[in-house]
């Protein structure tokens, strides 16, 4: 079982990253779906979504997931928060049954620092200094804060700068101020960059509201 990482990030969430190596008939049979994908890959990141839910929370009611009028997913009553991302091969997860959670994988890619002017404002690139990792954070943090706010119109250079980006220890601590929140809101997110992707999350994020 390829169970690359889980981790609580405070006293109500749980996260996990699955490095998908099983074949499509696993993750059908441990989660009792299928799907009409016509992508191989794109079926297997979406029924190994799926199985990290239920890995993470037994009665996780997959047959419940539906997109609200943001195409955000979510379930009868919110039962549970929950965001999933894949990056091939990794699928990553995180649930919490009390507040809203984002969280965004991904594997290195080789023109990341071109793309970098399409989601990073040059005060942006300044914080990333060029750094292939560093850029690819960036932007898992601003997939991650798009998740958590699950709304449409969203410019991540416009809506949602980066203000505060430092590494501390092994994890690295960044703020991006969402400018369509109602409130307007600091959003606190968490990340790391491993061998072979960058990841994000967020979870609690009441300490960084403001109004």
């Amino acid at each position: 079982m390829p169970l690359y990482k889980e981790w609580s990030n405070d006293e109500h969430s749980l996260a996990a990253i699955w490095k998908i190596e099983e074949p499509e008939d696993f993750f059908k049979d441990h989660t009792g779906l299928d799907t009409d994908i016509k992508s191989e890959k794109r079926r297997l990141e979406f029924l190994a979504g799926r199985f990290l839910l239920k890995h993470l929370e037994e009665d996780f009611p997959l047959l419940n997931i539906k997109p609200d009028e943001h195409d955000k997913p979510r379930i009868d009553n919110n039962e549970y928060y929950f965001s999933i991302s894949h990056s091939w091969p990794y699928v990553a997860a995180v649930i919490s049954p009390h507040s809203e959670v984002g969280i965004d994988i991904q594997a290195w890619h080789p023109r990341m620092e071109q793309l970098q002017h399409k989601f990073l404002s040059a005060d942006e690139q300044g914080l990333t200094a060029n750094n292939t990792e560093l850029i690819t954070l960036a932007w898992c943090a601003k997939e991650a804060a798009y998740k958590w706010q699950g709304r449409r119109g969203v410019e991540f250079i416009d809506h949602m700068p980066i203000t505060f980006f430092k590494k501390q220890d092994n994890l690295f601590n960044i703020n991006i101020y969402l400018k369509l929140s109602i409130p307007t809101r600091m959003l606190s997110l968490e990340g790391f960059i491993d061998k072979g992707f960058a990841c994000v999350y967020v979870t609690d994020s009441e300490k960084w509201a403001i109004y």
